[in-house]
């Protein structure tokens, strides 16, 4: 067994109950386990399927925003889920409060990204990957 068994991405939610629900609810991330204790403290634990860490380096950073953005935008922390498809998606989680930073454009590794401002002070990359047959 391999030393590190889950990674978890903690994020401090001013509006708990709106980020849970655009996370779980219009995301579609599955509800793992939710906690609640003394003082009002509330915790939803959401699986996002496989979870890697990425590291980029200043220049990756802004080569990315160059590719899926067209400028710098993107703080030290950017979290990107991988979907099905990116472009209808985009359009449900602008629906559901998100705010549209860039729409879904194809980069140079044949993904289809898109980038948004999201609950919980969070900036998302939804990514779909295209396979070869749609070039």
């Amino acid at each position: 067994m391999p030393p590190v068994i889950q990674m978890r991405l903690v994020v401090e939610a001013e509006d708990y109950d709106e980020a849970v629900r655009f996370y779980r609810d219009i995301l579609g991330l599955t509800e793992e386990l939710a906690v609640s204790g003394e003082g009002d403290a509330h915790v939803t634990i959401l699986a996002a399927g496989r979870a890697t860490l990425e590291i980029a380096n200043p220049a990756q950073k802004r080569m990315i925003d160059a590719v899926e953005v067209g400028r710098q935008v993107a703080p030290r922390l950017r979290v990107a889920f991988e979907v099905a498809d990116s472009a209808a998606l985009t359009d449900a989680l602008v629906g559901a409060g998100a705010e549209l930073i860039a729409p879904p454009v194809e980069t140079p590794w044949r993904s289809l990204n898109s980038r948004l401002a999201a609950p919980a002070g969070l900036q998302i990359t939804l990514f779909q990957e295209l396979d070869d047959a749609t070039g």
